[in-house]
């Protein structure tokens, strides 16, 4: 029931996604196009998904004390801003910049046909290889 839950969740996010057209990398560079042909539409889709994240959050951690399908709500314990954050942010933003795409948007964009998803992804995935690699390596070198 949980991969269930989990699937159905996912399809639903991605339907938004698709009927909002930021599946669709142009209309989402096009809102980093100021001086261009500037569109705002991400804008209301990102402040449709704030207000439904905030009511959501209020909903089920006002009304549950642990999931449906787990024992425990796992939350993220670090809240401090780091070099990490700030970096991956950086890149996130470059990335989404440069290509369209950031992962919400891709993934459902692999269902819709496009192509260049799949180049998004395959660096997507390679970019976290590397990362989880590099990481690693620091984690021993600073252990030994």
């Amino acid at each position: 029931m949980r991969i269930a839950t989990a699937l159905l969740i996912g399809m639903i996010f991605g339907l938004g996604i698709a009927f909002s057209g930021m599946a669709n990398p142009a209309k989402v560079l096009n809102f980093f196009d100021f001086a261009g042909h500037w569109d705002p539409s991400l804008l209301f889709v990102m402040g449709a998904a704030l207000v439904t994240t905030a009511i959501g959050y209020r909903l089920v951690f006002g009304v549950r004390a642990e999931p449906l399908f787990d024992a425990a709500f796992y939350l993220p314990a670090n809240r401090r801003v780091d070099l990490r954050l700030v970096a991956g942010s950086a890149i996130f933003g470059i990335g989404w910049g440069i290509s369209g795409f950031c992962p919400g948007g891709a993934i459902p964009a692999l269902g819709l046909g496009y192509g260049s998803p799949i180049l998004f992804v395959g660096a997507m995935i390679a970019g976290i290889a590397v990362t989880r690699f590099a990481l690693n390596a620091m984690a021993r070198t600073a252990h030994a």
